[in-house]
């Protein structure tokens, strides 16, 4: 796939210029055949891994980058979408990502929103929804399939977290960057203790690590 270019003489307004990264080959031959029905949509490259993509996206200066999540051996399609979201050239620029996957889940949904994806797609939808979220993409606007819309705002009306006096004061040691033996010798509880907390941490914060415990808290506030 080549990059096209358009005039200034063009009286009618540019197409959509598409990068698509899916690392199983038969998927990707699958969407640039849907995608070339599709008027004013351009594929001008496919990527089969995170790296590629991001590559692409920094040589081709694409629209729209239409991003798998699970991409096999290399990094993710999360982390491609925040490589590229950091690397544009002006805040809230393109390339936007908008992610097309069958994961759905709140954790899936979140880490790629967070890390900057404009869209959440799901390999469900109907052609013409997939056309219609690649347009909203390129303008910066959300695009959400209806299950992941729903999703987010069952996350956005749900309470926060609630935290015991115990696992708070676990979570401001954690911030400090103290070890599970440094946590349980300031709170005078044993290691076991500890981890055990650390376990209902994660899972009522809906994170998998340390660091995830602390970025969670701190969006949320609720580090004294």
């Amino acid at each position: 796939m080549t990059e096209s270019a358009t005039g200034p003489s063009d009286a009618a307004a540019p197409g959509i210029r598409l990068v698509v990264c899916d690392d199983h080959a038969v998927v990707r031959a699958g969407l640039l055949a849907l995608l070339s029905s599709a008027p004013g949509i351009e594929v001008v490259g496919e990527a089969g891994s995170g790296e590629e993509a991001v590559a692409m996206a920094a040589k081709l200066r694409p629209d729209v980058v239409l991003m798998d999540l699970q991409l096999g051996a290399g990094i993710d399609g999360v982390e491609a979408t925040r490589r590229i979201a950091a690397a544009a050239t002006e805040p809230g620029g393109g390339p936007y990502v908008l992610v097309l996957t069958t994961y759905d889940t709140d954790a899936d949904i979140t880490r790629a929103i967070e890390a900057g994806a404009t869209g959440y797609l799901l390999k469900a939808e109907r052609p013409d929804e997939l056309f219609a979220a690649i347009r909203s993409a390129a303008q910066g606007r959300t695009a959400l399939s209806a299950p992941v819309a729903g999703r987010v705002m069952a996350h956005m009306r749900a309470p926060g977290p609630q935290l015991t006096a115990r696992e708070r004061d676990i979570l401001g040691q954690l911030a400090r960057g103290l070890g599970n033996r440094d946590i349980a010798r300031a709170l005078f509880i044993s290691e076991a203790t500890v981890k055990t907390h650390l376990g209902r941490i994660y899972d009522k914060l809906g994170v998998d690590t340390r660091a995830g415990a602390v970025a969670a808290a701190t969006e949320r506030r609720l580090l004294g």
